[in-house]
């Protein structure tokens, strides 16, 4: 066997290179978004047993829904990938780029083995530039044929150099194709049938037998004449060998998948559920289809299920004369390979096998498989494509005529090839112009005009998207995915009462249960995601909650182990209040998948509804032991800690907002929840650090504007505060405790009582029934010596709040004051008593746990409450229902230590002491 030399090599990378390097600015596209995106296998949080206990796509094999794929190492170096670059697109397609330059080499290795030298590298080349690769090579998921590949090259080297020079048995490279193989199966199916192009190698190649041969040997043993020659007896160990390791490999692959063949419908492959003879047909005729893509590599196209090529239904269809033309083509080559036992015949028989062998698992021949056409399934076939072509130009080369002629034409065929490619790698950019190019090649498949609608939908693009998605229905009326996405982009362009009446056409599409037929048989799972966008949809009106919890349970009844109805059902017993159902709910969707964050997440939402915390912060925590950079659970868990009232908990609290806000840079809520943190803390450079990075995410932060001037205030850096109320008071002029702040800074430390008047007369022009404005005004009256008009004040104070007991003492006092003045024949628009004092008395004694010490302000740091939300799993083709409350409210709630409620305690008997002082200097007056 010739060495592969370096020039060889860089000339293979070289035109690879410069047929793939635009693909590295394509980003994940079609197939690549289950296997890459969605796909929870990739990230380092999953545990790396999970590659081998889940499908390519991540669905644990042992779940009906799975693809049944098995190919744990191609998701490993997808998992690599994600270690090094996360979710980069061009790391994944740069290594897929370098495996198909690897596979190239190996190509030119097999090549040498039976073709010279020259025709093997136009083998190589060939194969390097060949169109038909582009979604094997650019499509990040064709990494698994890549892989494949390359073990499946390795392992038939190996196995060329199992003969010793004396031809005896070499077992060394036997054991090491037995693993090569198994490698190869673990990164796609195909990779076993490298076992039959050894077999083929050793009978007709290595020991150059023919079939003449092996039936003269057969009949001689038989008739008694002689026995197996001693060659043969070898060749048969060997092979023994091969086929037992082979069976293991299928009994362990076939336990992998529980002896279970994926569901597949009748959209994925029609030819699969028709009947004889339009199945075998259909499918014969798929042959010579596939052929053609190999000859003539002109118009590909990324999708051909569904309608894409009609099913031969009659024997009078023309179609069959291409069948029977391939099949012609294929036995005279057989035929002339199996006969002869030159070199020519050998090279043939080498490059039916590559051909053949690895295409029989994607034939739809044996069992059917989930698509009709599939171009990166001829990845290995095109190498006996080329070794054909190879030879092809060998012949014909010699001859002399024809020499200059042969050349051309492979130059020709290599640039074309070429350019093809290069051009080809463009359609994979995005979604949109993948699935557009295929429309230009195929217009009779409606999953083509969804997933253009899909890609439109991605944009926003709702209107043109609609478009594509009625044209789908128009194409395939049966198609129930089609009805959904039109009822789903209804419903985003808000026309209810449309996307109701699709999703009804999608729900009678839907097969009826038959007794005694298992239902899940004959439908896709996608499809029974109808009931979830229904029910919805038509959960948003109040009066028909009902209806949509009978949609779920007939989705549950219809397949028992269908985690997204649980999911959404829990969502809607928990909007009706029904907190232990919607807790069972949660409960079973988590028999189902105890990883899956959004369910523990979920579940402490119920927790949080049925007045139990401490359960709620432990299904947090689950949450975030499955998902550390699970951003709800990291903000809903640092709030329960940080409502809890107790300082042990804060740092942690502290710890998961910090989290948080890495996660969600450009969220106001994160840092004003650290403000707050940090003030309960006492830690007010920290404090006002966040707040201030709050407002600047958020211009007009309600909350935070006012926590931030309430810590100014306590901090007595009352002229900082002002600037920070004017700006609340921009936004938000009716926030009564703005005004309330305001006012108290403006009297008690800036002596300004005109401004201080205004502020709490605003509050009783909003709110005439406001007890504390109407209060702080009747200290204004007092201020400005108008002992009459603050007593009619505090009188009507004292209507509105009867119940307050210090209103009635200060009317009191103040009627003390009046009567003492009057004794001595003082004109009452004086006092004795500075309006100042008079101000901080009155202000001292604040409504309930609001007050403030001296302030007359209520307590801004309890003003509002951060609402919690739940999170619905992302599936493809369901609509989300709506969250469990809004998304992270300005303020929040929360709760008092005890540390807290001694200081507002020891406030308000500092500030009952102060009033006792003032009363006693007004009786001796």
């Amino acid at each position: 066997m010739a060495v592969v030399s370096w020039k060889e090599i860089l000339l293979l990378t070289g035109l690879v290179v410069g047929c793939y390097w635009n693909s590295l600015s394509c980003g994940f596209v079609f197939d690549d978004v289950s296997a890459i995106l969605d796909n929870k296998d990739l990230r380092p949080a999953t545990p790396l047993c999970n590659l081998f206990l889940n499908d390519f796509w991540g669905t644990p094999m042992a779940e009906e829904r799975s693809h049944k794929s098995y190919r744990p190492l191609t998701v490993l170096t997808f998992r690599l990938n994600y270690l090094f670059s996360e979710l980069s697109a061009a790391s994944y397609h740069l290594l897929n780029v370098v495996l198909h330059a690897i596979v190239c080499v190996l190509f030119l290795r097999v090549c040498r083995l039976f073709l010279d030298k020259t025709s093997s590298l136009v083998a190589a080349l060939l194969f390097a530039v060949h169109p038909i690769h582009t979604e094997a090579v650019t499509g990040v998921v064709g990494r698994a044929e890549l892989l494949s590949s390359i073990f499946l090259l390795a392992a038939f080297l190996a196995y060329t150099k199992s003969t010793g020079a004396d031809h005896s048995i070499v077992w060394t490279p036997i054991a090491l194709t037995v693993v090569l193989v198994a490698a190869a199966t673990l990164c796609k199916e195909q990779g076993i049938t490298v076992v039959g192009i050894c077999c083929v190698h050793e009978v007709f190649v290595a020991q150059g037998f023919t079939l003449p041969m092996l039936l003269d040997t057969l009949r001689h043993v038989l008739q008694g004449k002689g026995g197996f020659p001693y060659a043969l007896l070898q060749t048969l160990l060997k092979l023994i060998v091969l086929v037992i390791s082979t069976l293991l490999l299928v009994i362990i692959r076939v336990q992998v998948i529980q002896s279970q063949l994926p569901v597949f419908t009748r959209f994925d492959n029609p030819a699969a559920v028709s009947s004889t003879p339009t199945r075998q047909m259909t499918f014969n005729y798929l042959l010579p289809v596939n052929a053609w893509l190999l000859l003539n590599p002109s118009e590909l196209c990324c999708d051909w299920t569904m309608g894409t090529i009609p099913l031969v239904e009659s024997l009078l269809d023309l179609r069959n004369l291409a069948t029977l033309a391939f099949y012609s083509v294929l036995g005279l080559l057989s035929y002339h390979s199996l006969r002869y036992k030159h070199s020519s015949a050998k090279t043939v028989i080498m490059a039916l096998s590559l051909i053949v062998l690895p295409f029989i698992p994607a034939s739809n021949l044996f069992f059917p498989v989930g698509f009709v056409v599939a171009e990166r399934v001829l990845y290995v076939p095109s190498m006996g494509f080329c070794v054909l072509v190879a030879h092809g130009f060998r012949v014909v080369s010699h001859r002399g005529r024809l020499q200059k002629i042969s050349w051309l034409v492979i130059g020709v065929l290599l640039t074309t090839h070429a350019v093809k490619t290069f051009c080809r790698n463009l359609d994979w950019q995005s979604e949109y112009t993948l699935f557009t190019s295929a429309l230009k090649v195929n217009k009779n498949n409606a999953k083509l005009w969804n997933n253009v609608g899909h890609a439109l939908e991605n944009q926003n693009n709702y209107a043109k998207a609609l478009q594509y998605f009625l044209q789908a229905t128009r194409v395939q009326p049966d198609d129930i995915g089609a009805h959904m996405n039109v009822g789903r982009t209804y419903k985003n362009l808000n026309k209810s009462r449309e996307a109701e009446e699709a999703y009804l056409v999608a729900k009678s599409l839907m097969p009826q249960v038959i007794p005694g037929k298992k239902y899940a048989t004959r439908v896709a799972p996608n499809h029974l995601n109808v009931y979830i966008n229904l029910a919805n949809l038509i959960r948003a009106n109040e009066s028909r909650l009902e209806e949509a919890d009978q949609l779920y349970r007939q989705a549950i009844s219809m397949r028992p182990d269908f985690k997204q109805a649980y999911i959404s059902r829990g969502e809607l017993l928990l909007k009706m209040n029904k907190l232990t159902e919607a807790r069972d709910a949660y409960l079973r969707a988590l028999e189902l998948d105890r990883s899956n964050a959004d369910l523990w997440y979920n579940l402490a939402i119920v927790n949080i509804e049925m007045k139990d915390p401490s359960g709620a912060l432990k299904n947090f925590n689950h949450a975030l032991e499955l998902n550390p950079r699970h951003k709800l659970a990291l903000f809903n868990s640092a709030l329960l800690m940080q409502e809890s009232g107790e300082p042990k908990l804060w740092p942690e609290a502290n710890r998961r907002f910090l989290a948080y806000v890495e996660e969600e840079p450009d969220d106001a809520n994160g840092y004003f929840n650290l403000g707050m943190l940090a003030m309960d803390a006492n830690e007010n450079a920290a404090a006002e650090r966040w707040m201030r990075k709050a407002i600047g995410l958020q211009a007009g932060f309600r909350s935070a504007l006012f926590n931030l001037a309430l810590l100014y205030s306590q901090s007595r850096r009352e002229g900082d505060a002002l600037p920070v109320l004017d700006e609340l008071l921009r936004h938000h002029p009716e926030h009564v405790k703005g005004l309330i702040l305001k006012g108290d800074i403006l009297m008690n430390h800036q002596k300004d009582t005109r401004g201080a008047k205004a502020c709490f007369q605003r509050i009783l022009r909003a709110d005439p029934s406001n007890v504390q404005g109407k209060h702080n005004l009747c200290v204004v009256y007092f201020e400005e010596h108008d002992l009459p008009r603050a007593e009619r004040c505090l009188e009507e104070t004292l209507a509105l709040a009867p119940q307050e007991e210090y209103v009635r003492r200060h009317l009191s006092i103040v009627r003390g004051k009046m009567a003492a003045m009057s004794a001595a024949g003082q004109p009452l628009a004086l006092t004795g008593e500075t309006g100042e004092e008079t101000a901080e008395r009155a202000s001292e004694e604040g409504p309930g746990e609001e007050g403030r010490g001296a302030d007359v302000v209520t307590g801004g740091a309890e003003e509002e409450k951060n609402v919690r939300k739940s999170s619905a799993e992302r599936r493809e083709g369901v609509d989300q229902s709506e969250p469990l409350g809004g998304g992270g409210a300005e303020g929040r709630t929360r709760g008092k230590s005890t540390k807290q409620i001694k200081d507002i305690e020891q406030k308000r008997a500092a500030a009952l002491r102060r009033l006792e002082e003032i009363e006693r200097l007004l009786s001796s007056d």
